[in-house]
């Protein structure tokens, strides 16, 4: 066994065992990457390169979008956005049989596009819904797990974090059309588990909401509107070319901490320390995450594993249909066993210029390895929208398990839609004509 297999092997065991004895996993990541690298030099060199690429890696202005869209969405949590939003999607799906399904699944939708982020969906749209489908005898298992997989939509719909991650991760692509491709994998991924509700409700008797009159509708309307205006001032300043991305992310603070002290009055300023405090300890842990990433990433390029993994996809990498596939398990499997963000980072590098040599676009391959990720979120054992979810419902992750496996069907089929469709994710960025 020579000197770069040994690495290898330090490298992915130390990680495996540190996530078992249930290290952090930026700190699993940055002490594997150094293990491996100390045996492949000396304990001093490797020190210094992963300080250095740790620091390096975060050293990104496109990153500096992350802690004021953290800011913008703690601000929606806490500040009555998602009980308006909830209001506002009862007019559209009230009245079907097993209505306040459909309205969770729409809510999450579109507080998760505000919020861009599947654990603040999760919190805030299930603290408010589960309670009410309980009411109704909803089965609770059942609610609790579409609120857990409709929460992920967050990930797609912009302004979302994680496509800034990625970003970062494929080299500084256009943030912009990022966020215009992932509107209708979003909306698609709520569709298809709407049919899923469809199926499973169809023959059971579900009280209704009476039908809105055109007053209550425009009062709906007038309430939601400060909130989802938030999605035009981000998106249309970026596609409009008025302000970046970095830009956007500082206005929608400014916008969010406006309606939320003076519009929906929910937010008081003796509240604003712990929002602000709340929002620095999650842009840490991202931020924590991404530099020890970027230095694992580093050294898995030292110890030349992308080119082993492109070498062991040989075999598929003249097919696209063939490597896709192929690249889906992997991530599927993975997204299982470790965080969105990290994975992101670590396999972006890899995947992305494989992809690429068969044809694949950039933006449409980001929106493949998020909604692919998106379902890690809802899976034992890492899964973080799982355990949000079932802390909300006060269920068992157990109990949640098989209701949860019609809903991961609906999220496969939606992503192998993406992955075959590109037009899914390119259509809205073409149109505006920013795809290279």
């Amino acid at each position: 066994m020579n000197a770069m297999e040994m690495g290898i092997i330090i490298l992915l065991s130390t990680f495996v065992l540190l996530l078992l004895l249930g290290v952090p996993i930026a700190y699993s990541i940055i002490m594997s990457a150094l293990g491996a690298l100390v045996f492949a030099t000396d304990t001093q060199t490797a020190s210094v390169i992963i300080s250095q690429r740790m620091a390096t890696g975060v050293d990104s202005f496109s990153l500096m979008a992350l802690p004021f869209f953290v800011l913008a969405g703690q601000l929606m949590n806490k500040g009555g956005a998602a009980s308006r939003l909830i209001d506002f999607a009862k007019v559209f799906a009230g009245r079907l049989p097993g209505g306040l399904l459909y309205i969770n699944i729409i809510a999450c939708m579109l507080f998760g596009a505000i919020s861009g982020s599947a654990v603040a969906a999760a919190s805030a749209i299930g603290g408010s819904m589960l309670p009410m489908m309980a009411r109704e005898k909803y089965n609770s298992a059942f609610s609790s797990s579409v609120n857990i997989a409709s929460s992920t939509t967050g990930m797609l719909i912009p302004p979302s974090n994680i496509l800034i991650v990625y970003s970062l991760a494929g080299g500084g692509i256009s943030i912009g059309a990022l966020f215009l491709a992932g509107y209708l994998p979003g909306i698609l991924v709520g569709i298809m588990l709407s049919l899923v509700v469809f199926f499973k409700v169809r023959k059971q008797q579900f009280a209704t909401e009476s039908s809105v009159s055109f007053a209550e509708f425009a009062n709906r309307l007038f309430s939601a509107v400060p909130s989802l205006f938030l999605l035009v001032i981000v998106i249309g300043g970026i596609v409009g070319g008025i302000f970046t991305a970095t830009e956007a992310s500082a206005i929608a603070v400014v916008y969010t901490l406006f309606i939320s002290l003076y519009v929906h009055k929910e937010v008081k300023y003796k509240d604003l320390f712990s929002i602000f405090l709340d929002s620095i300890k999650t842009t840490c842990v991202i931020l924590m995450l991404i530099a020890g990433s970027m230095a694992m990433s580093w050294v898995m390029s030292y110890e030349n594993i992308p080119d082993m993994i492109a070498g062991a996809l040989s075999w598929a990498s003249n097919n696209q249909i063939t490597l896709l596939l192929t690249i889906n398990v992997i991530l599927l499997v993975m997204g299982i066993f470790m965080d969105m963000t990290p994975a992101v980072l670590i396999f972006t590098p890899i995947f992305l210029p494989l992809v690429q040599k068969v044809g694949v676009h950039p933006v449409h391959f980001g929106m493949i390895m998020v909604l692919n990720l998106s379902i890690g979120l809802c899976t034992p054992p890492v899964g973080s929208v799982l355990y949000v979810g079932a802390e909300v419902s006060k269920l068992s992750v157990s109990k949640l398990v098989q209701p949860l496996m019609l809903l991961y069907v609906a999220m496969i089929a939606a992503l192998l839609f993406v992955t075959f469709v590109p037009e899914i994710s390119l259509a809205i960025p073409q149109a505006f004509g920013l795809l290279d």
